[in-house]
């Protein structure tokens, strides 16, 4: 006998570790918390998992790599920007990391679903929503360059491959040997998601004193 059919839609929803019902569909900011994102990005592997060393480089750890390389690019990046581009990757905490090829076969499903968790983390973070053009292309610009020294470092790739794929970066530093090199090592799961957590905090930390200073301009 078949099952009865239910007329309710499929559940579009996550529970959350804090306790948060997250609607993958039409996410809410208030359902956001960071403790969730850290927690869910040091458990998400990057290339799939096929990277060297005893654990998973984790997309919680590339997050704080993206956001160092943005800042050596561009130092004078404020802290909103700097959040926006440790976030980038952040509504990876709910739909996972997907190698780029695999990304380009789902095509717009995939990438409509990100923005809508993308807009809705900024939001709660208060950061708008869609963030300026120059921010998306620092932290683009960033990414590949941590990608080309996962590729080479983490993933088994050889400079000409990564290069050819990735671009090879410029302005870093060379190891002995004359190649480029950012120095790699995954960390564990507990220690990635406290890293991300304190710069996430830092960061905020830094907002806050800019408000300050401007809201003491803004009366004196």
């Amino acid at each position: 006998m078949p099952a009865a059919r239910s007329d309710q839609p499929p559940r579009a929803w996550q529970r959350m570790l804090s306790g948060r019902r997250l609607n993958l569909l039409d996410p809410s900011p208030l359902d956001v918390e960071i403790s969730d994102i850290a927690h869910g990005l040091a458990r998400v592997a990057r290339w799939n998992g096929q990277t060297f060393g005893n654990h998973a480089f984790s997309v919680a750890e590339h997050s704080l790599i993206v956001e160092d390389i943005a800042l050596q690019l561009r130092p004078d990046l404020t802290a909103n920007w700097r959040l926006a581009v440790l976030l980038h990757d952040a509504p990876e905490y709910v739909i996972g990391d997907m190698i780029s090829p695999f990304k380009a076969v789902i095509g717009e499903a995939y990438k409509a679903v990100e923005t809508r968790l993308q807009g809705a983390i900024h939001l709660r973070f208060g950061l708008p929503a869609d963030i300026p053009a120059t921010v998306k292309k620092l932290a683009k610009r960033a990414d590949i360059i941590s990608a080309y020294f996962e590729a080479v470092e983490l993933a088994g790739f050889d400079e000409q491959e990564a290069a050819k794929i990735f671009g090879r970066p410029r302005g870093f530093p060379l190891n002995k040997d004359g190649k480029l090199h950012y120095g790699l090592e995954p960390m564990p799961v507990a220690k990635a998601q406290e890293k991300f957590m304190e710069r996430f905090n830092e960061i905020e930390a830094l907002r806050e004193a800019g408000n300050k200073r401007s809201e003491h301009k803004a009366n004196g």
